[in-house]
Formats: structure tokens, C-alpha cells, sequence
């Protein structure tokens, strides 16, 4: 029969593994409202300082590169226009201080005259770390789910909470 001491140690380890994730799942929720707000300083600070978002053909290395991304013609374009970047559910697979996951997301714009259109189907790979300030994205990973197989691996590496320079898929 398990100990009380026991008990309450399983009991802790299972708080912390669900707050760990709620924490990683709001901070990947965060990103649709902050940068369809264009909040690009916010959006930044989802990252590790040095962190990385590539995304087809766009790579973006730090705080700095992100910042950009947020504030440039493009993007504030989309916003002038009424965009949304709608963050799926997130599968996250804990490793101590680092976490990998992957989700999906619908980038929608608001139609000419009436109604909306998904833009693109996107899949991600994520990788978090656990920092001083709260768990950061390290690196997110992002491509077209428009049949490029690439997309695929993504999903399936960060479901089975497997580092992309790891998955022998490569």
C-alpha cells in the first residue's frame, strides 16, 4: 500500500504536469489574439530570446526578427483587412524543463462584401523551454498543409514528442 508521502508525491507530480501544459497550451493560444492585434512586442515574448519561427520560407531567428514580422506591411495588411489566426488544440508531450508538441492553425481573412476565407491550413512543430519567466517557445516549426509531406512529418514528430533533429524521417 502506497504511503501517504507517496501519495502526495504523485499527487504533486500530476498538478505539475497539468499546469505545465495549461501553461503551454495558453501560450500557444496567446499568439492568434496578439498578433491579429498586432501586439508584436507580446508576440516576441512568446519566444526565448534567441528562439526561432520558420514558417515556408520565412525564418525568423529572435525577439527582433519576430518583432519585424509583426509590424511589416504584410502582416498589418492582413490586419487592415481582418485576420485571424486560429490556433488548434495543442498535443504537448512534457520532457522535464523542455516540451514538444504539435497543432494545427487556420489563417482566415474577412471576404470581400461578406463572410470569410481560410487563407491557409498550416501544421506545427514546437519545441518549448522552461525559463526563468515561465515556459518560452524555443523553435516552431510551420508549413502548408497542401499535401507537402513535410507538414506531415511535422505533425507526427511533435504528436510523438520527437525533437525534428532527432526524427529519423529527416
Amino acid at each position: 500500500m502506497d504511503t501517504v508521502e507517496q501519495r502526495l508525491a504523485a499527487l504533486e507530480a500530476t498538478v505539475r504536469t497539468l499546469a505545465d501544459e495549461r501553461e503551454i497550451t495558453r501560450l500557444v493560444t496567446a499568439y492568434g489574439p496578439l498578433v491579429d492585434s498586432g501586439d508584436a512586442d507580446a508576440v516576441a515574448g512568446l519566444w526565448t530570446p534567441d528562439g526561432v519561427y520558420d514558417v515556408d520560407g520565412l525564418y525568423m531567428q529572435g525577439r527582433d526578427d519576430i518583432v519585424a514580422m509583426v509590424r511589416s506591411d504584410a502582416h498589418q495588411g492582413l490586419i487592415r483587412r481582418g485576420c485571424t489566426h486560429l490556433q488548434g488544440a495543442v498535443h504537448v508531450n512534457l520532457h522535464g524543463d523542455e516540451a514538444l508538441a504539435a497543432s494545427h492553425s487556420l489563417l482566415v481573412l474577412a471576404a470581400e462584401g461578406k463572410g470569410f476565407r481560410v487563407l491557409r491550413a498550416t501544421a506545427h512543430h514546437w519545441r518549448f523551454v522552461r525559463t526563468d519567466d515561465g515556459w518560452k517557445v524555443a523553435r516552431r516549426t510551420s508549413r502548408a498543409l497542401d499535401g507537402n509531406p513535410e507538414a506531415h512529418r511535422l505533425l507526427a514528430a511533435g504528436a510523438h514528442g520527437v525533437d525534428l533533429e532527432d526524427d529519423p524521417r529527416r
